[in-house]
């Protein structure tokens, strides 16, 4: 299960379909639009870190868009390759660390009361492990041949509920409002990947399962997806 109903996030594709043709027509390659999108979302990172929220949430819902549309122009323009997948999904992962640096940093310089400036610092570090996990999960599981997108908080879940309330209200007062939203962003992305844990051990048998068979290689984005459709 996904916060974001698949039917919504198949909407915002076809939303960006267009675009995503009238790139190609301009002859834009999809590794350019990762690497702008990975620009933006590091700015974010570092709007986090001096404190301007607002606008660190209207980045990243903004690099959440150049997230759709590689993927879309690497699918409809037959641009797939090996190696933009591999390229998109390590991006995404310094993004992810950016964001949450940023945050951490933003809590250490009086984002919210000293009394809390290290928990929270911790909290924005357990977030940002717990979402390279989620990432790693699906990877390792993908790359064994398995699909593994279940989960309540993938990426597009991660950075609609960071971004949307960063932007609409900022840090609240004494940056409780995001303090909470980072809490809740650790324990969810925690709580998937224990979902994808289980979904794989579900689908393999677990300990019980037959020994493990040699693995064809394939594309990860982490997984094929990203390179097919960009998933969500």
């Amino acid at each position: 299960m996904n916060v974001i109903p698949q039917r919504v996030k198949d909407g915002s594709v076809r939303l960006l379909a267009p675009l995503a043709r009238a790139v190609i027509r301009v002859g834009i390659h999809p590794n350019v639009i990762t690497t702008i999108g990975t620009l933006v979302v590091v700015a974010s990172g570092v709007a986090f870190g001096v404190g301007a929220v607002r606008a660190a949430g209207l980045l990243l819902l903004v690099s959440g868009l150049f997230d759709i549309l590689d993927g879309q122009v690497a699918r409809l323009g037959s641009l797939s390759t090996t190696f933009g997948a591999f390229y998109d999904s390590t991006l995404d992962r310094v993004g992810e660390a950016a964001v949450f640096a940023g945050l951490a940093f933003y809590f250490l310089r009086g984002g919210v009361p000293a009394d809390t400036q290290l928990l929270a610092a911790g909290v924005a570090i357990g977030a940002l492990v717990a979402s390279l996990l989620v990432s790693y999960a699906r990877a390792r599981a993908e790359g064994l041949g398995l699909e593994c997108t279940v989960g309540i908080a993938a990426r597009a879940e991660r950075i609609l509920l960071l971004g949307l309330p960063a932007l609409l209200f900022g840090p609240g007062r004494n940056g409780a409002l995001l303090f909470w939203i980072v809490v809740i962003l650790a324990l969810a992305a925690a709580i998937t990947v224990v979902q994808r844990i289980i979904h794989v051990a579900r689908i393999t048998g677990g300990r019980g399962g037959s020994p493990m068979r040699p693995v064809v290689k394939r594309e990860t984005l982490p997984g094929v997806a990203a390179a097919r459709r960009k998933g969500l």
